[in-house]
């Protein structure tokens, strides 16, 4: 059970699980989980906390996928949203615009219509997946679209006024 709490922190129903998958009797995995939380080697809220500051940097995940996620691990409603707290709109949203950045595709034509919606599909599917509400994730994917657009026009513009045919030497 220990070596349990070594590899990773664990909240009080996956260490339930575990014991009830080795065949512990209900009445010692709970004396022997009541015994851990006294002496604070399981702690539910600390675990809650530790893994919505994890998945959110790792894996970007948004309120919505965390809360599941912490769901699924045995955490109390109110535990979680506690939890959850720590991550602001801001962060959750800067989180959701450097995925989006880093998975638009280079050389990509964004002024194809087709190839846009395409783009744009593709994702905010993504971002979806990742817990994000389906409103923020197109407004996210369109910001940073229009903004690799405009780069993209502005380097353009700059390379026709200085390429390599006007910077050449006489």
């Amino acid at each position: 059970m220990l070596r349990q709490l070594t590899n990773s922190p664990k909240s009080r129903l996956q260490l339930e699980r575990k014991l009830a998958e080795r065949n512990v009797p209900e009445d010692v995995a709970e004396a022997v989980l009541d015994r851990f939380e006294e002496v604070r080697l399981i702690n539910d809220a600390d675990f809650a906390e530790m893994w919505v500051r994890s998945r959110a940097q790792s894996r970007k995940l948004a309120r919505g996928a965390l809360r599941r996620e912490l769901a699924d691990k045995g955490i109390d409603a109110e535990t979680a949203e506690a939890a959850l707290a720590q991550l602001s709109d801001d962060d959750e949203r800067n989180a959701a615009r450097d995925l989006v950045a880093r998975r638009l595709r280079a050389g990509v034509d964004l002024s194809d219509r087709a190839e846009r919606d395409k783009q744009t599909r593709r994702l905010a599917s993504m971002l979806a997946r990742k817990g994000y509400q389906p409103s923020a994730a197109f407004r996210i994917v369109g910001e940073v679209l229009d903004e690799a657009l405009a780069g993209e026009s502005e380097f353009r513009n700059g390379w026709e006024t200085s390429g390599p045919e006007t910077d050449q030497i006489t």
